[in-house]
């Protein structure tokens, strides 16, 4: 077995499962697209909604690498959805990064308080955004909501 500094991050990367919760049809097909193609990570499966999210992980007993969550939705929020995230012993370590439009002061400042990972602004940059989940795939903590 090859001891884990020896991975090389690309590597990582493409042997991740990364899962995003997002609304809005033309931005989860961007997240979707850049998720596989751009960043090449082993799988990419988004969710309209939270609970959605919580159904398959349990269905196909996935354990995520890293979940991606839009802070603004109809029927339940980010906010909300987090606080599940959290609650399942699955899911309590996974690191959970908001992706949203919601890039205001006050919205990074509560999504800190509320102990999520990471803050990645929309629209999503496509030439940043690789390197931003990379980054993150790769342990480091990424709160850029203005790009």
């Amino acid at each position: 077995m090859t001891p884990l500094a020896q991975v090389s991050i690309q590597d990582r990367v493409s042997a991740s499962t990364v899962l995003f919760v997002e609304d809005n049809e033309d931005t989860f097909w961007l997240l979707e697209e850049l998720l596989r193609y751009e960043v090449q990570v082993g799988y990419a499966e988004g969710f309209t909604r939270g609970q959605r999210l919580f159904e398959v992980i349990a269905h196909k007993q996935l354990r995520p690498d890293l979940i991606l969550l839009d802070l603004q939705m109809p029927r339940e929020d980010g906010f909300t959805v987090f606080q599940r995230i959290r609650a399942c012993p699955a899911l309590v370590s996974v690191p959970v990064v908001a992706a949203t439009a919601n890039v205001l002061s006050q919205h990074v400042g509560r999504a800190r308080e509320a102990g999520m990972d990471g803050f990645i602004g929309k629209p999503f940059n496509r030439h940043r955004f690789p390197a931003q989940i990379i980054r993150i795939l790769s342990g480091e903590t990424v709160w850029e909501p203005n790009n």
